[in-house]
């Protein structure tokens, strides 16, 4: 039995890995900005605080034997020291923690976007390197926050980071629900005519990874300092797995369509114009979600599953059964 951390364990992926530590057994301690009494209903030793807060991050790390440092500010729109405050200050402020309190072991969450460069990736693996230029915060923040993460790792500290793709399922409440609502309000459009390839993540796979990683990372171990892509494994027509989505929740495919180059102009004067104005919600395109819908990105899972013997443990078809059923109760 081990006690773990989970940073960010009120969201989706965080409260998953939280649950699966402590049904096998471990001890779990969380820290999230948020109240979460389901959390400690479940026995988890909950703590609220600001990752960007030193003295708050550093009691969170004591006592602890591994972290798992899953918290982020995600999105496509927003002011980038925001984005910075919890993506690189918070980040290294978990680093420094397990440094003075002697956690050997940091699992860092990443993300595939930290080497998007605009155009297709297709079975990329992880030799692709960091973009010289980032078209958002969130990708941008990320990338120099697995850079710190990655260059802490050391005789002292152990440190992996894992890039798990688009992670849905049941449960979730990123994206899943903005799919969902689009769709609802009729405002769902296929971007460009490409048949664009992608291998998005099911929670319970993105969930053993974090835990294969764990339980195989020391120092001096072969997966310190290095990242790992996670995915399904199951390249499929991005559209096509939308229009899954959409069914799971018995509603009808998406039928129209926008020229990718005219989402990718109308994301330029959608950022403008926000900016200029100074709104802070998310406009309805930007020029990184227009690319990152018409192109391909999927990856070669070769070293995590050689490294982290990462086998995904349910397949797209099984996990769409299940998020069907999970839809179905929902009000």
């Amino acid at each position: 039995m081990i006690k773990a951390l989970v940073t960010g364990a009120g969201g989706f992926l965080g409260g998953a890995i939280a649950r699966e530590l402590l049904a096998r057994g471990d001890q779990v301690r969380s820290l999230q900005r948020g109240d979460y009494p389901g959390l400690r209903a479940l026995g988890i030793e909950t703590m609220r605080g600001d990752l960007a807060d030193p003295a708050v991050v550093l009691r969170a790390v004591e006592g602890c034997d591994i972290v798992f440092h899953v918290a982020a500010k995600a999105g496509i729109w927003g002011l980038y020291a925001d984005y910075y405050r919890v993506n690189v200050e918070g980040t290294r402020n978990v680093i420094s923690a397990c440094r003075a309190s002697g956690v050997r072991r940091l699992v860092y969450t990443s993300s595939p976007s930290v080497v998007f460069n605009g155009l297709d990736m297709e079975n990329v693996d992880e030799s692709a390197p960091y973009p010289a230029h980032f078209e958002a915060a969130y990708p941008a923040t990320k990338a120099e926050g697995e850079r710190l993460a990655l260059g802490a790792n050391g005789p002292e500290l152990a440190v992996v980071a894992l890039r798990p793709h688009l992670i849905w399922g049941p449960g979730d409440n990123h994206l899943l629900p903005r799919i969902l609502a689009k769709a609802r309000a009729g405002r769902l459009r296929k971007i460009g005519d490409r048949k664009t390839l992608i291998d998005a993540t099911y929670i319970d796979n993105a969930v053993h990874a974090h835990l294969q990683a764990g339980d195989r990372l020391n120092p001096g171990s072969i997966v310190a300092g290095k990242a790992y892509f996670i995915a399904q494994g199951e390249p499929i027509a991005l559209w096509e797995l939308i229009d899954r989505f959409l069914a799971a929740a018995a509603l009808p495919p998406v039928k129209r369509s926008v020229p990718a180059c005219a989402a990718s102009l109308a994301g330029g004067v959608f950022e403008l114009v926000y900016g200029a104005l100074g709104i802070t919600h998310e406009p309805p395109m930007t020029r990184f979600l227009a690319r990152e819908l018409a192109t391909s990105h999927w990856f070669n899972l070769g070293a995590a599953r050689r490294d982290l013997d990462y086998r995904p443990t349910v397949s797209t078809d099984e996990g769409l059964a299940r998020l069907r059923i999970w839809l179905q109760t929902i009000p």
